[in-house]
């Protein structure tokens, strides 16, 4: 199962956004990656994989998912890439 994405937070995947998003891949049973649209994919699991891509704000991502929660990772994953953090 694969989804283009297109990131929102400002931050890109640095900081924050990144560690939100690897915390969410980690919450399902299947294998997930990320990475540019047309590039290399890196484990969507690792914290430094994620923000070594160096994805910035507006920038579009290949989410690829295989196994189980493959569906509901990826819509998890397309809801932390697509909204504004909030600063709390």
């Amino acid at each position: 199962m694969e989804r283009l994405v297109t990131v929102v937070p400002e931050a890109g995947l640095h900081a924050r956004p990144a560690s939100k998003f690897v915390e969410t891949a980690n919450e399902y049973d299947c294998d997930i990656q990320i990475g540019p649209k047309d590039g290399d994919l890196a484990p969507a699991r690792s914290m430094l994989a994620v923000t070594g891509l160096g994805v910035k704000s507006g920038e579009t991502v290949r989410l690829v998912a295989e196994g189980e929660d493959s569906e509901a990772a990826l819509d998890a994953l397309e809801a932390v890439l697509s909204t504004e953090e909030v600063e709390g």
